[in-house]
């Protein structure tokens, strides 16, 4: 078998980025999937999207792997690029793991996401967006306040100051976030409470790995207790140290349900797929609430979700191989449970999957040309 690990090369494209440890960090989850999946008759390669070049589409369609890890999580350093590849993907009629770029874009578009979420009945903190300073005024939502990029991940744009006791603390960091990321601010609810992420792994069926928690130390004594982007990816900050990931102990089975059920609902308001982690915060009472949904979540062997696995008895290589199985069970329409081994009959590919095929690449728009994409 053909893999494809593909994924975005673009941390240093930018003098000034401040996602660029996170967006740094795919390449060695690149390398580390490879590394495990390439044994046996399996040969599983990197392939980097350089900046704002589509070259790899090329490279993809003379390849014509079996199928296609889909890492990428930015394309030319913007968060807003990672639904372009999934598309991409669609048209060659390539298979590829995790979820689709519908999906994609609305957990990263986090007040859609949010809509969605209230709509379905999903549990979440009540939230505003700030497009304008002006618009700070308006926000009617009960103090502490916790103020974010609306269309990043990876604790990007998050810090201490990101929660807010008052309205000039609000206003504050809504001009840090409009001023740094030009975009939206959204403002949540601050819900005071264990941090829980709960990771998901299938389709049909979909099971939850064991649960884990952050674990807030001293660094975080008297002073919110957040994943910041310090704390996710700056590895010698004391945030970082004072807030690792660990199980999580619950002795109420019935929490734990309602945990994973409300993660499961929420997973499933997005028509995410395959893999993915559901963050939560829980009160003191056991009321969830949704802060964030990953269907695209960081696969490194040392992240939450390898370790989960782990705990579920999954080592990193047995891991990337599930992943591998489900999306290509997805893919070809075949349940888990199906025949193995030679002879093995697998449905037929749906109608029309492939819309390039026999165009001989994506069409031009009518009346103009373009030599190469740059």
């Amino acid at each position: 078998m053909h893999i494809v690990i593909l994924h975005n090369r673009d941390h240093d494209l930018l003098e000034d980025d401040p996602g660029r440890e996170a967006r740094e960090d795919v390449m060695r989850v690149a390398s580390a999937l490879s590394e495990a999946l390439s044994r046996g008759d399996t040969h599983a390669e990197p392939l980097a999207v350089e900046g704002d070049r589509l070259d790899f589409v090329d490279t993809l369609r003379r390849m014509q792997p079996d199928l296609v890890i889909n890492l990428c999580e930015s394309v030319a350093a913007d968060s807003r690029g990672e639904m372009v590849i999934p598309c991409l993907l669609d048209m060659m009629g390539l298979p590829y793991t995790g979820s689709s770029a519908l999906s994609l874009g609305l957990a990263l578009h986090k007040p859609k996401a949010k809509e969605l979420l209230r709509g379905r009945g999903v549990s979440t903190p009540p939230f505003a967006v700030v497009e304008r300073l002006e618009d700070v005024m308006s926000v009617d939502l009960a103090f502490p306040l916790i103020v974010k990029p609306a269309r990043e991940d990876a604790s990007v744009g998050v810090d201490f100051d990101s929660v807010v006791e008052d309205r000039a603390g609000l206003a504050r960091a809504a001009e840090a976030v409009l001023s740094t990321f030009h975009q939206p601010a959204l403002v949540e609810q601050f819900i005071r409470g264990r941090e829980i992420y709960v990771p998901l792994l299938g389709n049909a069926p979909r099971r939850a790995l064991p649960l884990t928690e952050i674990r807030f130390g001293a660094a975080f004594e008297n002073r919110p207790n957040i994943v910041s982007y310090k704390a996710k990816w700056e590895e010698d900050s004391p945030e970082c140290q004072d807030s690792p990931s660990v199980p999580c102990r619950l002795e109420d089975t019935a929490l734990e349900a309602r945990l994973v059920r409300t993660a499961m609902d929420a997973f499933t308001a997005l028509d995410c797929v395959d893999y993915g982690r559901v963050d939560l915060r829980v009160t003191p009472e056991g009321v969830p609430y949704v802060i964030d949904i990953n269907p695209n979540c960081d696969l490194h062997p040392g992240a939450g979700f390898a370790k989960a696995a782990a705990a579920a008895g999954m080592d990193y290589p047995a891991l990337a191989a599930r992943l591998v199985e489900i999306a290509l069970e997805r893919a070809h329409g075949n349940p888990s449970h199906r025949k193995k081994g030679p002879g093995a009959a697998r449905s037929a590919h749906p109608q029309n999957r492939n819309v390039l095929a026999g165009r001989g690449g994506v069409r031009r728009r009518a009346g103009g040309s373009r030599a190469h994409a740059e």
